[in-house]
């Protein structure tokens, strides 16, 4: 969960920069924009200013018919007048050729300008959308994180709670173990099984399957995920779950936090518990020997199919895997 919430706090960081860079982008490409527009105000007002005039200058030319020019210096018949005009015609075609000129110029200049604020105002709405999807994106990470940030806060009270409850139900467990070891005396059978003390490091284990917890010490230290004075071995439901050495079935029945519990003495005040069983092939009282079925696997508080197991010697809790086979 922890590294869900780092996940959503940088999902979180890296949307908001993303949303500060567009934003930072979109000011600019505004800015772009106004200052073509500006220059597109400009240009449509010289436009305005010297299209009458232009125009006036065109229908003068019209008028002038496909002679232009030439015909107003027919009209001149002294020779230094007619100097004196063709300097004057010279002067203003050079001046109607530049009008035209910057008038074309001014066209494209609008043009080009009216395009690119075109593409400016493309440019905006696209990075509109792309901040509109990261703000989204920037809030859905910051719901989710707070989400999940409560999610947290109750699992971290149910936690203390079950941890709790299975302190208590650790308790009990070791009042009924010492009513076990404190109770009537053994048969003679009983008496003479063999001790389980010599065949420490040479034990089956109960199961075939994976170990996912170990042991805590003799601390009995407690977690949501289960009793941790033994192992837990993760297995597929209805695996056969088999008596580790020879003994007698001291308890087989429910438990609070050891779900369907099977524990075998085998004298000397030493035990085997097989907790979190499916179900249960033996009753109390039974004697059962080395790899004789004790009932089938479980669940475990985790929800993973497996069974808890644990080993006491004297009374006390000790690290089944000094007392099982070695694995390869």
């Amino acid at each position: 969960m922890l590294v869900d919430l780092r996940r959503l706090e940088v999902a979180r960081d890296l949307k908001a920069e993303q949303l500060k860079q567009l934003s930072a982008e979109t000011q600019h490409v505004g800015l772009e924009l106004g200052t073509i527009g500006n220059q597109i105000d400009a240009l449509e007002s010289q436009d305005s200013e010297a299209r009458p005039v232009l125009e006036s200058r065109m229908v003068e030319l019209y008028k002038l018919g496909s002679a232009g020019y030439v015909r107003l210096l027919l009209n001149v018949a002294d020779l230094k007048e007619f100097g004196r005009a063709y300097r004057m015609v010279a002067e203003l075609a050079a001046l109607d050729r530049a009008r035209v000129a910057d008038h074309q110029r001014n066209l494209e200049q609008l043009q080009v300008a009216r395009a690119a604020a075109e593409q400016r105002r493309l440019e905006m709405a696209s990075l509109q959308k792309s901040a509109d999807a990261a703000r989204a994106a920037a809030e859905q990470a910051a719901a989710e994180r707070a989400s999940l940030i409560a999610d947290i806060d109750t699992r971290r009270d149910l936690t203390a709670q079950l941890a709790s409850e299975l302190q208590s139900a650790q308790q009990r467990l070791q009042q009924t173990l010492g009513a076990i070891g404190s109770g009537a005396p053994r048969a003679e059978s009983d008496a003479a099984a063999l001790p389980i003390r010599p065949f420490r490091g040479d034990l089956d284990w109960p199961v075939a399957g994976r170990l996912m917890t170990r042991f805590a010490g003799q601390a009995g230290r407690v977690s949501a995920a289960g009793m941790q004075n033994g192992i837990q071995i993760a297995a597929d439901e209805g695996t056969s779950v088999r008596a580790v050495h020879d003994g007698t079935v001291a308890f087989a029945g429910p438990f609070t936090g050891f779900g369907n519990l099977v524990i075998v003495d085998h004298g000397s005040n030493t035990f085997t518990l097989y907790g979190q069983l499916g179900a249960m092939n033996v009753a109390q009282g039974v004697k059962v020997d080395r790899g004789e079925p004790l009932g089938t696997a479980g669940r475990m508080l985790v929800g993973i199919p497996g069974v808890y197991f644990e080993i006491r010697v004297d009374g006390k809790p000790v690290d089944p895997l000094e007392w099982l086979k070695k694995r390869p």
